[in-house]
């Protein structure tokens, strides 16, 4: 990793929003904001048991992953038709750009939508829209990765992959998540084989709020690529001598872990202890609409609780383009202007 000169702590701000920067863990049910939950509920006759976006905010105090999911799960009701899943896209996409975010590979649940009645195809088609209008507006590449919902059983993700593989090409891959405890990896085995006998690539998430075992049965077991969360690899330490070795990424995300109560304090967070492990640990939003923000608000956040500075903020940018699942050339490309960016930084301080 290059050696980067100190960066004056006013400045660390503006460098942090303007870096480019790659998103690698990024829900996009969990990107709907109240304003267009209320919206979309009124444009497709939805009722919502909130009488305000006001209230529906102010529901958004969790305890858990799954006080979140609960209400995760009733947001989700109002997306309907392809045009609500490519706003849904659209609207992450412009705060993407803002935050001088490059690329974006963006989870999506179609178990969330199918068990509703909501058709396969209507799910990928708006989200994959959204996803190349934003290459053509925006400068933003973004990629979608289908993920498969752990509470539910392996025969219903099964059944999942197969209804989706003939939009086969507007998905790169496939990950797993919703509630962790209770739900190993192993219980996904086969359809993360099955996925892999398609070229897919292969993400889970694990060590949230459940044991390092399960990192490692995500690894071993379904040959996952990169841990979504990962933080409790800590307590494991032959685990993290592994992820340093063979540059397993982990996507964390400091907000989420703060507002589900995974740490009591932001500034208790692991995310420097697993930097300087020498893991490939990248920074992320998860559901930014439910958890107080979006990359950049992450970076602010976690930078000032943590007390960071020019070095970890370079780190955290490349790891993100390293752990992307892009070409070698657009990981030159973003690389260089990571450089520059940083370049300008120095030579203005």
């Amino acid at each position: 990793m290059a050696k980067i000169p100190a960066i004056s702590p006013s400045r660390m701000p503006q460098l942090l929003r303007e870096m480019p920067k790659a998103e690698l863990h990024i829900h996009i049910e969990g990107s709907l904001e109240p304003e267009l939950i209320f919206a979309l509920a009124q444009r497709n006759r939805v009722p919502l048991p909130y009488a305000s976006v006001q209230e529906l905010r102010a529901a958004y105090a969790f305890t858990n992953l799954q006080s979140f999911l609960d209400i995760y799960y009733a947001g989700a009701s109002v997306l309907l038709k392809e045009q609500d899943f490519y706003d849904i896209a659209w609207a992450y996409l412009e705060r993407a750009a803002e935050d001088h975010v490059v690329h974006a590979e963006l989870f999506f649940d179609p178990q969330t939508h199918t068990e509703r009645g909501v058709p396969m195809g209507v799910v990928i088609e708006g989200l994959a829209r959204a996803c190349r209008d934003a290459q053509t507006r925006l400068g933003v590449d973004a990629q979608l990765i289908l993920c498969f919902l752990r509470h539910l059983s392996e025969e219903s993700a099964l059944q999942t992959l197969e209804e989706a593989l003939p939009w086969r090409e507007h998905f790169i891959g496939v990950g797993l998540d919703s509630s962790e405890v209770g739900h190993p990896p192993e219980k996904f085995l086969r359809v993360f084989a099955r996925a892999a006998e398609h070229g897919l690539r292969r993400v889970a998430h694990a060590g949230e709020e459940g044991p390092p075992a399960y990192i490692w049965g995500a690894l071993d077991g379904l040959h996952v690529e990169r841990i979504d969360h990962g933080v409790q690899a800590i307590h494991d330490p032959a685990l993290m001598a592994r992820l340093a070795r063979e540059r397993i990424p982990l996507t964390v995300c400091p907000l989420s872990n703060l507002k589900l109560c995974v740490f009591p304090r932001l500034a208790d967070h692991n995310l420097a202890q697993l930097l300087d492990a020498g893991l490939c640990v990248t920074l992320n939003s998860d559901d930014p609409a439910y958890f107080g923000g979006y990359l950049n608000e992450n970076f602010l956040q976690t930078f000032t609780a943590l007390d960071l500075g020019a070095q970890q903020a370079y780190q955290l940018a490349a790891n993100s383009f390293e752990a992307s699942f892009i070409t070698e050339a657009q990981r030159q490309k973003w690389m260089h202007e990571l450089k520059a960016c940083f370049d300008r930084f120095v030579e203005h301080d």
